[in-house]
């Protein structure tokens, strides 16, 4: 398939320039998609971020030179992109649990971490179900955190500023206030390279709608909409749906991501049912 080809294209440029400043424009460019969808995808189908990757390649290859050469750690600190002896020692250090010195003692223990490759997996899975949309701007009105993928934090973080919000009784008062009686679970202000967001628990709300003190409000732009049915119980449902639209539907479709906001719309119900129905919305333009 053209996008298999096209990704895996990226990463051999990627991992040309390891030891060059790192331009994720270029590695989208490479794989033919906006440096946002090929961000998205990168992570989504790898479980990390392109920052991630390169910078645990970038210290399994300075791990490598220090167990075999006598190069200070200077100079290979700032051949693999670090600014100072000190913060290539403290991620070293993270990654592979010695210091930089330490590696170069006989029979101590390195992490390895292999480049990556995609594949084409034929599973016989069964079609998926979709509608495109399109949707004029409107307001939501909720509470707002900043989460960081580094490390996959944000699949920590997330569910507990949901088990907060729902034992509070945030969840409760954001219901009450809901045109649609509906709650959103929002991932806004992505910001790839520094691997960060922002998410938002928040309600579809009317211009004007009194607030209590503690909401936020945003704009949801108008966009064309790319909407995906989960049936089953939270979080595992909706989880499989999130993978099966980066691993199968965008790279079958003709469609990238927007790069807007990402939306899961959780209406009301037992979450914990069977029968349970959500919806996932990814903003999406025409290649």
């Amino acid at each position: 398939m053209d996008w298999l080809n096209r990704m895996n294209h990226a990463i051999e440029m990627m991992e040309n320039r390891m030891e060059e400043p790192f331009d994720i424009g270029e590695a989208a460019k490479a794989a033919y998609s906006s440096p946002f969808h090929f961000q998205r995808m990168f992570h989504m189908l790898t479980s990390m971020t392109v920052a991630e990757y390169m910078r645990k390649r970038r210290l399994t290859l300075a791990a490598q030179e220090l167990a075999s050469s006598g190069s200070k750690v200077l100079d290979i600190a700032l051949r693999f992109g670090y600014e100072s002896p000190e913060s290539f020692s403290k991620a070293f250090r993270k990654l592979h649990g010695v210091s930089p010195s330490e590696a170069r003692n006989p029979g101590v223990t390195l992490k390895a971490f292999p480049r990556i490759s995609f594949h084409l997996s034929l599973k016989g899975d069964q079609g998926m179900d979709y509608r495109i949309v399109e949707q004029e701007e409107y307001e939501v009105a909720g509470k707002l955190i900043q989460v960081t993928t580094r490390d996959g934090e944000n699949h920590r973080d997330i569910p507990k500023f949901w088990e907060v919000c729902n034992t509070d009784g945030t969840s409760d008062r954001l219901f009450s206030i809901a045109e649609d009686k509906a709650l959103r679970g929002i991932c806004l202000d992505m910001q790839q390279e520094q691997e960060l967001f922002n998410y938002m628990i928040g309600a579809r709300v009317s211009p004007g709608t009194p607030l209590e003190e503690g909401f936020t409000v945003r704009t949801i732009p108008a966009s064309t909409w790319a909407v995906f049915t989960s049936v089953g119980p939270m979080p595992g449902a909706i989880e499989d749906v999130w993978i099966r639209v980066f691993q199968d539907w965008f790279p079958s479709t003709g469609y990238e991501h927007a790069a807007g906001p990402e939306i899961e719309l959780y209406p009301m119900g037992d979450v914990s049912s069977d029968s349970y129905q959500c919806e996932v919305w990814i903003p999406v333009i025409k290649k």
